[in-house]
């Protein structure tokens, strides 16, 4: 294992994951929101959007729409269908 920095507190720590252990649960519960909100809306316009509404960082969710499961939804916003920003 190598000695990493969390990318949500940024703290130190050894493990394989990106994510501390302390941090792993609040991830959770935010990628449930975030699966939540988008099955319930459609109708967005920008990540700082989706931050407003789910209350989700807009570091968060940008981390959250590199992973797989959000795949569609991050290529959607880089090829300028929602005229988003991923940076």
């Amino acid at each position: 294992m190598e000695v990493k920095k969390c990318l949500r507190c940024g703290c130190f720590f050894a493990s394989s994951n990106n994510i501390c252990d302390n941090c792993i649960s609040q991830d959770q519960i935010e990628i449930n929101n975030l699966k939540t909100y988008l099955e319930e809306n459609n109708n967005f316009s920008s990540v700082e959007e989706l931050s407003i509404n789910t209350g989700i960082s807009q570091k968060n969710l940008n981390r959250f729409l590199e992973e797989k499961e959000f795949q569609c939804i991050a290529s959607d916003l880089s090829s300028g269908i929602f005229n988003i920003n991923l940076n």
